[in-house]
Parts: C-alpha cells; structure tokens; sequence
C-alpha cells in the first residue's frame, strides 16, 4: 500500500507534514509506505533535522505549490508540477493507492473531480465530516460544504454513501440514516426535504429512520448517520468548531468536549470517487497529519471506493 501525501499543502507546511509523516510511519506496516509529493530538499532537511533516514519515504520533488488563495481550477490546469497535481496524476495511474492534502481544499476539489472523477452512477460526490456523540463515537453528517444546492435525488444517494461510509469505517451494522430538517414529522421542511422525505420512505438502499432536528446533531439516540445539502452542513461543522474553541477559551476540560477537536480525526473523506482522496484543515499540525494519514490507510483498506463502485454499477 502506497499512501500519497502533499507535503506541501497547508498552513504549517511543509514541517507539519513531514514531522506528521513520521508519526504516521511509526504506526504502519512494513508494506505500507507514505509517499510525499513537494519540495525534495527542504523534505529531506527536515528528515535530517528529526534524525530519520531519507530513504523511510519515497520523495516525489514538486516544483510549484498551489497556494491557499489560489484560483483552484485555473491554478490546478496551470501549475502542472505543483505537488497536489502531481499526486493526483500518480493516483489516476494507480502509482500510489490514496492522496490527501491540507492544502488548497477547492484544488483537491477540482482534482478529484476532473481526475479520478466520479464513480459512474453517482450524480454529485460530497465531502462527509464526524460529528461527536461521545467520547468515543461520532455521527456521520453529509454533505458538509461540496454541494450547496442539492436535489432530492442527490440527498437520496448521500444517504446511500453515508450508510456505506458507516457500515465499513465505522463498523455499524445497519447504520440509521436519518434526513436534517426542521421537524420530526414528514410534512415539515421545504420542498426539497419534503420530497427527499418522500424519497427515502421505504427505501431498501438503507435503513431511513426520518427527519432529524438540529437538536439531535450531537446525539446517537436515533440516527449514526444524517443527511444534509452542503450549506446547512457546512454551517453546521463551521459552528461545531467554534463551539470547541470557545469551550477551550473559557479553560473547560472535558473527554466530549476534545472529541470536536479536528487533530483527533485529521480529514475529511470526499464520498463517490473513483478513488481514496482526503482533504485536511490547512491549520493542521503534526498531530492532525498523522492522523488524516491514519484516516487514509483505513480508506484504502476498507476498499470504500470499491464497495461505492459496486452499488452503484
């Protein structure tokens, strides 16, 4: 197994990335091996610096960086040596197994798409984020910022990759998937939702057990998985991470409180492509490396993509 990883992408990059790798490294098998995608010599310096011999990676030298302000789509075209176009070019020919990057999220985006693009089938593709419930579960919310607008049609197979997602990563058997709205009763919502209600009733693809408020986010009592268009989900996660910041200005210690924070699980899956693509929060640290490294492997393993290629043949 060849884990790709931009070395380059991120806010700390790329010391974080490098010293996130050996981490990571420490923790896998003898046949599964990182693969760093930026700067050669400045990758190597850092090796040096940690005492860790060159040859624990194999280095793919990048020459370009796309940068986090950066226009994704004209940037990724253009930057042909930049190390996210580069590993998605050596994950297109199957030279590593999986890539994840802190980096620019839209670039990831546009590579995912126009690369490994879309598995057949699958109308829109949608980044899946954990929601804690506790200290040592999380609900899968989905999407959380890929697709502002979506159909009913489109949130229908959300809730076919979410119950997926959840059944090999996170080992639930039948996985309850339940739809984001305003109300427990299925009249309530707008039309979109009424209608993706109407859909999912009944549904044989996966186990719908109805609408689900927001008051219900940050419990397991009735849903492991919930879906949501792409705006509702992002303010969702972007308000779940000021939560954990203010609970950590005001010095509160607490097991579920440190659950929200993004270290422990280091990325997020983009759902319904062709293969293994991560995308992490560009502050990462070593920490929040590592682990989105960690998050990667178990993609590969579980054969996800595989699995979504599958249903939706």
């Amino acid at each position: 197994m060849k884990i790709g990883v931009d070395a380059m992408g991120g806010d700390y990059a790329p010391e974080a990335i490098v010293k996130g790798a050996i981490l990571a490294q420490e923790q896998l098998l003898p046949e599964e091996q990182i693969v760093l995608f930026g700067d050669q010599g400045r990758i190597y310096n850092i090796l040096e610096q940690e005492n860790i011999d060159k040859s624990a990676f194999e280095v793919v030298n990048c020459t370009q960086v796309i940068g986090m302000g950066e226009n994704p789509a004209k940037t990724f075209a253009k930057k042909t040596d930049s190390s996210i176009t580069v590993g998605f070019r050596y994950l297109v020919q199957q030279k590593i197994d999986g890539f994840a990057s802190a980096g620019n999220t839209g670039a990831m985006l546009v590579g995912a798409m126009h690369t490994v693009k879309s598995v057949p089938g699958i109308i829109r593709p949608a980044i899946a984020s954990y929601i804690p419930v506790s200290e040592n579960k999380f609900n899968l919310l989905l999407d959380v910022g890929l697709n502002p607008d979506c159909r009913p049609d489109v949130l229908y197979q959300y809730g076919i990759l979410g119950n997926i997602y959840a059944k090999l990563i996170f080992g639930i058997k039948q996985p309850r998937v339940g739809l984001l709205n305003i109300g427990e009763e299925e009249e309530k919502g707008n039309l979109v939702t009424k209608h993706t209600h109407e859909q999912m009733k009944g549904s044989s693809d996966f186990n719908f057990v109805g609408n689900v408020e927001g008051n219900e986010l940050f419990s397991d009592a009735n849903a492991d998985v919930i879906v949501c268009d792409g705006f509702v989900g992002n303010v969702l996660l972007k308000e779940a991470e000021a939560f954990y910041h203010l609970i950590k200005k005001r010095n509160i210690s607490d097991p579920f409180f440190e659950m929200f924070n993004f270290e422990n699980y280091g990325g997020t899956p983009v759902l319904g492509v062709n293969a293994p693509v991560i995308i992490g929060h560009g502050v990462s640290n070593a920490r929040a490396i590592m682990n989105m490294i960690l998050q990667t492997k178990t993609v590969i393993k579980t054969e996800l993509c595989e699995k979504f290629k599958e249903v939706f043949s």
